[in-house]
This record gives structure tokens, sequence and C-alpha cells, in this order.
């Protein structure tokens, strides 16, 4: 039995009315999602559409890692990026951890503004990697300075004398393998590793100097690798201002002409890199529902600023 020709007209206009609220919500969705990109700044400059102010954290040992360098080269390369904000609470690292985030921040400070906040603590190898900042803001007892280098390692020798245990040893030169923890060190090993010391010591002093335009000799304990308070540190030039990320935002506004009103951006390197526009885009909407998808996105490997042990490495740290 045929359709009635009512009941045909009766579907053609309904698929006709479905066509237009398809369109309908099609073209509003479009409309929300420009709006949200033009209005929102904060959500444009995460999916790197609009300026933003970056910031960081640099926590715990520091070490030389290959994921922060390759987010800090990113950040160089995008210029949607006005400025940056570190933010310090490490007690320091090894030597060559600090020069590397040193290296690592003065590359994005040649053509943009750099401020390092410190919080609780910034010492030795926090310090020598926050001096690549343009400002350095400190609270009032953040304790921060302790320039110098470290080197530390076990000596077991008499303990092995009373187990009756003797290590024995070929090599090609009295100071291979020196300092070494099963013989005690003599004193022409100890000139050399003196002399290495005081050469990374040198290294490190000679920056702080170029960089904070100090005299050491009038900074007491300075070259004995003291801690100050940031009062202290004020004082002694080795920081710029008493304050907080407020502080570092009217610098960046009043020195710089960066507006306040730019969205703060936090980078990490555990962020999720495979999702894209779409992936972030997805975190910013489920943040405005009051749902946090990082948990579920990021890895579980640290952020490569992790406490360690440096058993007979160059370290750079301030031990409480």
């Amino acid at each position: 039995m045929s359709e009635q020709p009512e009941f045909i007209l009766d579907r053609r206009k309904l698929k006709k009315k479905l066509c237009l609220w398809r369109f309908i919500a099609i073209a509003v969705a479009i409309i929300g999602l420009f709006s949200i990109l033009t209005l929102d700044k904060k959500f444009a400059a995460n999916l790197g559409m609009a300026d933003q102010i970056a910031r960081i954290e640099v926590s715990g040992v520091i070490l030389e890692d290959k994921a922060r360098a390759d987010m800090l080269k990113k950040m160089a390369a995008d210029k949607s990026v006005k400025a940056l904000i570190v933010k310090f609470n490490s007690p320091g690292g090894t030597t060559t951890g600090g020069e590397a985030l040193y290296e690592e921040l003065s590359r994005i400070a040649k053509d943009r503004p750099v401020v390092a906040l410190f919080g609780t603590m910034a010492t030795s190898a926090a310090y020598m990697s926050g001096v690549a900042a343009e400002h350095i803001i400190a609270r009032s007892n953040s304790i921060t300075g302790s320039v110098g280098v470290i080197m530390q390692w076990a000596e077991v020798s008499s303990m092995m004398d009373k187990l009756g245990v003797k290590m024995n040893e070929m090599k090609s030169g009295n100071l291979k393998a020196v300092p070494s923890p099963f013989q005690p060190l003599d004193e022409f090993g100890r000139s050399s590793t003196q002399d290495m010391i005081s050469d990374s010591h040198k290294w490190f002093v000679d920056l702080v100097v170029k960089r904070r335009n100090i005299k050491p000799a009038e900074i007491p304990g300075f070259m004995e690798g003291s801690i100050y308070s940031g009062r202290q540190a004020l004082k002694y030039g080795l920081i710029d201002e008493i304050g907080s990320e407020e502080q570092a935002l009217n610098w960046l506004s009043k020195t710089k002409k960066i507006p306040k009103y730019l969205p703060i951006i936090d980078w990490s390197q555990q962020a999720p890199q495979s999702g894209g526009i779409l992936g972030r885009a997805s975190l910013y909407l489920a943040g405005l529902l009051g749902l946090d998808l990082k948990p579920y996105l990021q890895n579980m490997s640290q952020n490569g600023l992790i406490s360690a042990r440096h058993s007979g490495k160059l370290i750079s740290k301030w031990n409480p």
C-alpha cells in the first residue's frame, strides 16, 4: 500500500526543519568558538594564538634535562611569548645542570624580558641559573647566595682495613680515578682536585660579577660561599627587589611595557604535546566545567628537577 501524499509532505517538511536546525547549531558553534578565541585571551594564548606571559617553575635538585631544554627552546621560538617569569625553589644541583639552565634562560632573555622569582630557597646552581634573568625578585626571608662549588665522596679505606678487605687496581697515571673511596687522598691528588674546584668556582664568581655588576670584596662571605636572606641579598646587589609575582608584573609593565592584562600561561615539560590545538582546547573547556584532565594526559615521569645523590660529581648545592 503506498504512503499517503500528506504523510510524504510532512516527512519532507520535517527533514527541512532538521537540516535548518543542524545548520543553526553549526553556525552557533562556529560563532561561539570564534568568540572564545577573540574574547578569552587566556584560552587563545593556550592555543598559541595570542600574546602571553609564560611562567615556569624550577624546584628540587637542578640537573641537566633534555625535556626542559626542549621546552625552553620551543618557548624561545614562540613569538606569542612576550615575557617569562621563572619561579625558583631549589637548593641548587650539579654545576653543569645550573650552567645548562642558565644558557637555556639566556637564550630567551636575548629578545624578551625574563624575571626570576626566588621562593623559600634559590641557592648555588639555582642562583647561578637565576642570574640569567634581567630582574630578580625574592621574598625578604628567601635563602639565596651560596656562590660556590663542592665535591663530596665517601672514603672507606679504614673500614676495609678492619674487615681485611683490600682493593687492588692498576691505572695509567697517579691521578686516574682520584679521588677514590678506596684510598686516602694524597697531597698530589688533593691539589689537582682543588685546582678543578677552584676553576669552576672562579667561573661561577665571574658569571655573577658580570651579570650583577658587584664587587665580591664588598660582600661579606661571598667568596666563601655564604648564604643570605632576601633583605641581605638586596643590600649587596644580589637581587633587585623584595616582593612576589605582583612586583614582577609591575616591573614588566612599567619597565618593559608588557601589558598587565596579558594572560599568564604555565609551561610544563609534562604537558601533553600530542593533542595539539584540539587537546589543549579540551583541557580548557574541561576546566570551565570544573574538571581536571591533566592527570590523565600527563606521563608518569618526573620533571627532571628531582632530588638525587651525586657521589663523586661536581655540585653547586647548599645543604642546610
